[in-house]
């Protein structure tokens, strides 16, 4: 039976889907416990029982709003693999942070979820899930911190969370930043930026692990002396 987040997903133009955008927007603002059905129906210009005959409980949407930012992100970033495979690490990196700011700070519910979620208390078990191992493990294998998405070794799991937490409180924090910093949304996303990039790239580049070498072998050549060759230069 298709649900109703697939629903929403094939028609934009639903009632579905405008209140499936309205409760991303209202749980990143207020997090789970801050938000009410009542409040994300009037924000969406519909009358209470109209929401619940499309979403249900209020656990059933917020666990639809997880899925469908995680899906999002999870797209986003396998677009943003695509674009920086192969090159150089900093380079890479200076890419990505460009393109994963702009694209979480276009959608903030995101980072403001993850951040909810991470250090907010909650009464419930939630089914829902970023599958942040996922994501940890795919980016420390496009950073060169792992060879097996698998297999990810603690230190490698910890330099990617303290990139992604960096950006994630610079877009959360953003209404506190620019007031503190006394700074036009355009400035501050750039030097967001640009701090990323200095902190980010040079530590990740300095920690990037090298192929390990493969073992010399050794040929014969025509005149029947011994020839020491390296597998790299092959």
């Amino acid at each position: 039976m298709i649900s109703p987040l697939e629903k929403a997903r094939k028609d934009p133009d639903s009632m579905k889907a405008k209140i499936l955008k309205v409760a991303r927007r209202v749980f990143g603002e207020y997090g789970f416990h801050g938000t009410t059905t009542r409040l994300i129906a009037q924000e969406t210009g519909i009358d209470i029982s109209t929401l619940h005959y499309h979403w249900g409980d209020k656990a059933s949407l917020y666990e639809a709003v997880i899925l469908d930012i995680t899906d999002d992100l999870k797209r986003e970033l396998a677009e943003v693999e695509k674009i920086i495979h192969g090159l150089p690490l900093a380079k890479r990196m200076e890419i990505a942070i460009d393109v994963v700011t702009d694209y979480l700070f276009s959608c903030p519910e995101i980072s403001n979820l993850i951040l909810f979620r991470y250090f907010g208390k909650t009464r419930r078990e939630e089914t829902g899930d970023f599958h942040m191992p996922e994501f940890v493990s795919d980016i420390a294998r496009s950073m060169r911190l792992t060879e097996n998405s698998k297999d990810v070794p603690v230190e490698a799991i910890m330099k990617v969370l303290a990139m992604m937490n960096a950006i994630h409180n610079f877009i959360s924090g953003e209404e506190f930043f620019r007031s503190l910093l006394k700074l036009e949304k355009e400035d501050y996303l750039s030097r967001v930026k640009e701090t990323l990039r200095f902190i980010l790239i040079p530590a990740f580049v300095s920690g990037e692990r090298k192929p390990e070498p493969k073992e010399a072998v050794i040929y014969e050549d025509r005149e029947g002396g011994w020839l020491w060759v390296n597998e790299r230069d092959r």
